[in-house]
Order: structure tokens, then C-alpha cells, then sequence
């Protein structure tokens, strides 16, 4: 295929994944796609375990890794910030909150012990050390979302010869990151799963392509709702070198999800990916559940505290949530979530990775001879 993507990231077909599970990654690799590792909830050393996997599973062909470092944060500026100083912030207040909202579903809210040092979730310095064990394996790509890569990322990028990308979600984010210098835009509507915008992916592609050819020509990978291949070819047909894609990969026998989250996604409708604070105090979309109710609607809810706070609050919860959904709970059923976007509509089993990327290739072929024909007719 003649797109820049397929030469810049040594691979046959511009299908990207995203998945926080290694089996996801390697098994798109191998099957002609390109995965890429959601790295942020690791550390240097549980990052360097999952490479080492991957580099022995995925036959040698290429795979890149994600990290997240926003911009805005409540703690931007504050040195040496912990899990454990935290915690301290966060108002009894919420604990109390969700300690109530799980017990009326026989839940019990049991906490997370974590190491006194252990850096800040979405902390940038410790996000920089992941990329350095990155660079000790043969990734061909590193991606960023949640605002402009810093500026050591892009220069990281530049000295190891690997292409950088990031995750914009409107016109004047993807210009900023154009001028910074990132070599792919992952163009991301607000149909997405976790965090994202308010421009659907439609409208966004060519708003962006549009936008940026003026400044500088810079691949654009269309990112938001896209399960199918003929998806696919319509985002190409308007101007993206291929696709980024996430929600896909949660119904795969491969994937990090409970077996529950996927009955639950085959049973939802795109209506039911909704966009809430509640997890992580940001707007992101994720399958509606009794908790994002709690949060978004109920009156006597406190509201969601602003990132990562209110990360640590969910952090306890979900963990204690899918262990009493796992244990038998039926109630805790209906708290179990996770983040989606809208084309969870479009999931109706579960299937291998390898044979999502098989079914991608096909009906991206029978669309391009769709349109082919009508051109010819």
C-alpha cells in the first residue's frame, strides 16, 4: 500500500492498535497491522518485562509504545509529587462517597498500598525514563496524548530515528503540535474511547489536513469510532495515511478486559459510551455504568476532582469492583465499566486480534473495489 505511514513504520498495512495488553500487540504486529503498548500505568522495570516479551513474541516485525503526560494537570510546576502525598489531597468527602456508593452493592472498598517514592500517575520525568527502556528495544514509534510532547520526547525521538506522534482532538491542537515538530498526528474524534474532544471524527480529519498543509506536510492517522475496514477507507478516501484504532481490540480474546466488561460490550449500544469525569477527572468516554451516573447525575454527588486525584478515587474503586464482579457479585455487574468509544455498537462477539486485522484488510479491499467501480461506471 503507497502510504507514508507504511514506509515510515516498516509495515504492509496502516491499521494501528492501541491496547494496554501485550498479547494485542503482538498479535497485530505479527498479523501485518501495528500495535502499540499503552506504557503509562508501568514502571521502568514492569515496562522492560513487557518489551521483553513483546520482542520475543511478535516474529520481528515493528511495534511502537504510548505514554501520556499532559499538559494541564493540578499538580503542573510541583516537584516530587508521590502516590502517597496524593492520597493526603484527596477530601474524606469523596472517600466517603464511593466507600457508600460500593457498599450498596455489596462491595467492599479496599485500598491500593503504595510504595512511599512512587512517582505521580502521568508524572512527565518518569514518563521520559519509560522511553528511554523503550529505545532498548526496536520500537518504531512513540506516541503522546493530553497536549504537546515535551520537548526532551521529540528530541529523544529525532536522536533514535523513531517517528513521533501525538493524539490531538481539534484544529488548533493539531497546528500547536505541527510547530513542536511531532512527525504524525493522530487525528482523534470525539466517538473515542477515554479521553477526547467534542469535533467527530468526520468533520475533524479534514478540518486538520485541511489546516495543517499550509504549515507543513504531516501524516495524519485517523483515530475515533473506526471498527471496520470500510471505515477505515472512508477516513483514507478523505485524506488520513490510515488508522488508529482502540475500542476494536477490547472484544479480543487477547485483551486485558474481564470477561464480564466484554459481555457487556456486546450487549451495548454506541449510546452507551458516554463522556464522564468520573474516572479520571477529565472528560473521557466509557461504557455508562452505575458509577458514571453517580458522578455525572446524581444530586448528592460531590463532583469529580480534577486530575489525578480523582484517579486515585477510581483506582480503589475499580479494583474492588471487577474483584466482587469476578467473585460472583451480580450486583457489581452493573458498576463494572471501562473506557469504549461509540463503535461498541458495531461489536457483536469476540474474535481474535489477528483475525480483526484479517477482517480489517478484507472489507477495506471491498470498499476501495466499491468505490472503484462507481468511479468506472
Amino acid at each position: 500500500m503507497k502510504s507514508p505511514i507504511c514506509d515510515m513504520l516498516g509495515i504492509e498495512f496502516p491499521l494501528l492498535a492501541f491496547s494496554h495488553c501485550r498479547d494485542v500487540v503482538a498479535a497485530v504486529s505479527r498479523a501485518g497491522g501495528f500495535g502499540v503498548l499503552g506504557a503509562t500505568a508501568h514502571t521502568p522495570e514492569t515496562l522492560e518485562r513487557e518489551l521483553t516479551w513483546i520482542d520475543d513474541h511478535v516474529d520481528g516485525k515493528p511495534y511502537g509504545i504510548d505514554v501520556l503526560i499532559p499538559e494541564n494537570i493540578s499538580t503542573a510546576g510541583e516537584k516530587d509529587v508521590t502516590w502517597k502525598s496524593l492520597e493526603a489531597r484527596v477530601p474524606q468527602q469523596h472517600r466517603t462517597y464511593t466507600r457508600d456508593l460500593l457498599k450498596k452493592y455489596d462491595i467492599e472498598l479496599t485500598t491500593t498500598d503504595v510504595a512511599d517514592d512512587r512517582p505521580q500517575p502521568f508524572d512527565g520525568k518518569t514518563a521520559l525514563e519509560l522511553l528511554e527502556v523503550s529505545f532498548n528495544h526496536p520500537i518504531r514509534l512513540i506516541a503522546n496524548a493530553l497536549g504537546v510532547p515535551p520537548k526532551a520526547m521529540i528530541e529523544m525521538g529525532k536522536t533514535h530515528g523513531v517517528p513521533v506522534a501525538a493524539l490531538v482532538g481539534a484544529k488548533e491542537h493539531a497546528l500547536r503540535q505541527v510547530a513542536a515538530g511531532v512527525d504524525i498526528l493522530v487525528v482523534q474524534g470525539t466517538e473515542a474511547g477515554g479521553h477526547c474532544g467534542e469535533v467527530s471524527t468526520l468533520v475533524l480529519v479534514p478540518e486538520v489536513i485541511k489546516a495543517i498543509k499550509k504549515v507543513r506536510d504531516v501524516p495524519v492517522l485517523a483515530a475515533g469510532g473506526i471498527m471496520t475496514g470500510r471505515q477505515m477507507a472512508a477516513c483514507m478516501a478523505m485524506g488520513a495515511a490510515g488508522a488508529w484504532t482502540g475500542s476494536v481490540w477490547l472484544a479480543t480474546v487477547e485483551a486485558e478486559t474481564t470477561e464480564i466488561f466484554r459481555e457487556k460490550m456486546i450487549a451495548a449500544s454506541s449510546r452507551d459510551a458516554i463522556r464522564s469525569k468520573g474516572r479520571t477527572g477529565k472528560p473521557a468516554r466509557q461504557l455508562r455504568s452505575v458509577w458514571t451516573d453517580a458522578w455525572d447525575r446524581a444530586p448528592e454527588s460531590p463532583g469529580a476532582l480534577p486530575m489525578p486525584l480523582q484517579s486515585i478515587i477510581s483506582r480503589d474503586a475499580f479494583n474492588s469492583i471487577d474483584r466482587a464482579a469476578a467473585a460472583g457479585n451480580a450486583k457489581a455487574r452493573d458498576l463494572v465499566s471501562y473506557f469504549v468509544g461509540q463503535g461498541v455498537g458495531l461489536i457483536d462477539s469476540v474474535k481474535s486480534a489477528g483475525a480483526v486485522v484479517q477482517e480489517f484488510k478484507e472489507e477495506f479491499a471491498e470498499a476501495v473495489e466499491h468505490m472503484n467501480a462507481l468511479v468506472t461506471e
